[in-house]
């Protein structure tokens, strides 16, 4: 059996590596200990690490995508690259598809491209690219990006490119491509997820409820263009695992908040699904039905309900809040990996 084939038939686990650090923090200290993580990760059977995408991210700060999963590959070899997400609306198709065909050869086939939109408006901004452009660009850049990883050399016009004959520059490693996750959060999105996407990415911070009821949309565009449920469904989620569901969230909580309260600055209630923007609500009301905060019974428990009523089979945890030391992490990455893996694992039937 090849390994994609027994990746879809097994439940991944993955750690988004946010990276998001206070504005005056030794940015170098915090980088060392991101690589601890890395091969900790690995070591503990791991499948795959993310790495998110923002600019001008004041008053926090936060490190770059391509050049950080760069060095990750070299620091935990075995494990997935998911560039989780690109801002595609923002850039150059010919770049991105370059760049993403090199770390594909570099990690020896191990890259996921995700995608989206984004959201923030000083991105955009400092882009130079208007917002009522962003689906626009968003589906020419996608197009353009799957024809130049045929290999072949690509004639295409987009509003704001023209590849004449354009070829990437080294061959990609997976065949015919990486995969392509698109994250999405209203509707329209998440059917356009469906139409030009090997999967869709699922939200990370709407309820429960809310994504149960995008998959029925999610399946229904599915269905309406003749395609298969993917045989890989990712989602990202808040994660946090203590001795006891008390001490999850004792620790976890502050940290969460005080991500969730960036992500309101940054505007990322506005880009939400109706229903679930109001994001500024305190940590309870906040984490209901959206986190996965508790004892290693509790977060095996809710990980299995995820898998078995919205068929997600790679969860990806992000677990360092802003500001959270080093020793809670990898404390949680250890649990998980000894305690909530093996017991959400034996659950399911092979």
């Amino acid at each position: 059996m090849s390994e994609t084939a027994n990746r879809s038939q097994t439940l991944q686990f993955g750690v988004m590596q946010r990276g998001v650090f206070p504005w005056d923090e030794d940015m170098r200290a915090r980088f060392e200990e991101l690589m601890e993580q890395a091969r900790v990760l690995e070591q503990l059977g791991y499948d795959s690490i993310t790495k998110g995408s923002h600019f001008s991210t004041y008053p926090h700060r936060e490190m770059m995508q391509v050049p950080y999963l760069s060095r990750v590959m070299a620091e935990a070899p075995s494990l997935r690259l998911n560039a989780g997400i690109v801002l595609l609306s923002l850039h150059n198709p010919l770049e991105v598809a370059d760049y993403f065909a090199t770390m594909d050869l570099m990690s020896g086939g191990k890259m996921i491209f995700g995608c989206a939109l984004g959201y923030r408006d000083v991105e955009y901004r400092g882009f130079g690219v208007k917002k009522g452009e962003g689906v626009q660009r968003f589906e020419e850049n996608l197009e353009a990006i799957k024809k130049l990883w045929t290999g072949e050399a690509v004639h295409m016009t987009g509003s704001h490119f023209e590849l004449a004959g354009a070829r990437i520059s080294v061959p990609l490693v997976q065949s015919p491509r990486p995969p392509i996750w698109m994250g999405a959060n209203v509707d329209n999105a998440v059917k356009r997820a469906a139409r030009l996407a090997d999967c869709w990415y699922l939200n990370p911070h709407q309820k429960f409820e809310t994504l149960r009821r995008q998959m029925d949309i999610y399946r229904a565009e599915l269905d309406r263009l003749g395609k298969p449920f993917p045989k890989e469904l990712p989602i990202r989620r808040e994660v946090f695992c203590g001795r006891t569901h008390e001490e999850a969230v004792n620790v976890a909580a502050p940290f969460i908040k005080a991500m969730y309260d960036l992500y309101k600055e940054w505007g990322q209630d506005r880009a939400m699904a109706k229903g679930d923007q109001d994001i500024s609500m305190d940590y309870d009301e906040l984490a209901r039905d959206r986190f996965i905060v508790g004892d290693p019974d509790e977060v095996a428990e809710e990980m299995l309900r995820y898998h078995k009523e919205l068929g997600v089979n790679h969860i990806i945890m992000s677990v360092q809040g802003v500001g959270m030391p080093q020793s809670q992490t990898l404390e949680t990455f250890h649990l998980m990996a000894e305690e909530v893996f093996p017991k959400v694992r034996s659950a399911i039937p092979v």
